[in-house]
């Protein structure tokens, strides 16, 4: 069985490929931002037991927030969509002369002309949703959002939630099982290692080199690791002035 057949008859492929996008930079940003908050904790040298409930204080806080965020932005276009779509079916019912004169006036844009123009413009105005649908494309360039809302909201708070986790790994580990390795050492490696796998999926989201976007995901947890460290190291040291 081919992999493009085995993708059609299994939905949970489908709906993967479909909601990658959000999953990644969901992923990113809960990866980015526990391990600020687990550096900037280190750099003030707080006790690993406040260092593991900031960190899941963030996780789910900030989790939850961008996931809503998420929800809220993808709900307000597609409502954006459908104001301005019924706008258009109001036009076409109440001013097509005008309509139709702005359909001619976009393929002519196109290159069409004459006799064949005439016909094109014919066939997409005698179907109302086709004449609304191509005002909405080549007049207003808006395209609609098929996804849902809720399940890109779902797809943002679980990734943060499961990648931002990985920061809080060994500090978690350490609470329960007492080590004799350096904690923020073995974080680091793990959390550099997602940086790694995300940066991956992204380079395949975007479309873009695998080393370009691996590199720039572990510079951006890199740059926001060490301005959290440093700036908990400088504010402990002005508070126990």
């Amino acid at each position: 069985m081919e992999e493009s057949e085995l993708h059609q008859e299994i939905p949970f492929f489908k709906n993967l490929q479909e909601y990658l996008r959000e999953f990644v930079y969901g992923g990113i940003d809960g990866a980015v931002t526990t391990f600020a908050v687990v550096a900037g904790a280190v750099g003030a040298n707080l006790d690993p037991m406040v260092i593991i409930v900031l960190g899941f204080a963030n996780l789910f806080a900030d989790g939850l927030s961008m996931s809503i965020g998420a929800y809220l932005s993808s709900k307000s276009e597609k409502e954006n969509y459908q104001k301005h779509k019924n706008i258009e079916y109001w036009e076409v019912d109440n001013i097509p002369k005008k309509e139709r004169e702005e359909i001619v006036a976009i393929y002519k844009e196109k290159g069409f002309e004459g006799k064949l123009l005439q016909e094109v413009v014919e066939v997409i105005v005698a179907d109302r949703d086709r004449w609304v649908n191509e005002m909405m494309k080549d007049e207003l360039n808006m395209i609609e959002e098929v996804k849902s809302p809720l399940k890109i909201g779902l797809a943002t708070l679980i990734s943060f939630v499961v990648v931002g986790f990985i920061p809080l790994i060994v500090y978690v580990w350490d609470y329960f099982y007492e080590v004799d390795f350096d904690v923020f050492f073995w974080t680091c490696l793990l959390t550099g290692s997602a940086f790694i796998l995300v940066g991956a999926l992204k380079s395949w989201v975007n479309q873009t080199g695998i080393w370009q976007s691996v590199i720039e995901t572990l510079l951006l947890g890199i740059i926001a690791a060490l301005v959290a460290y440093f700036v908990g190291d400088v504010l402990e040291a002005f508070l126990l002035q």
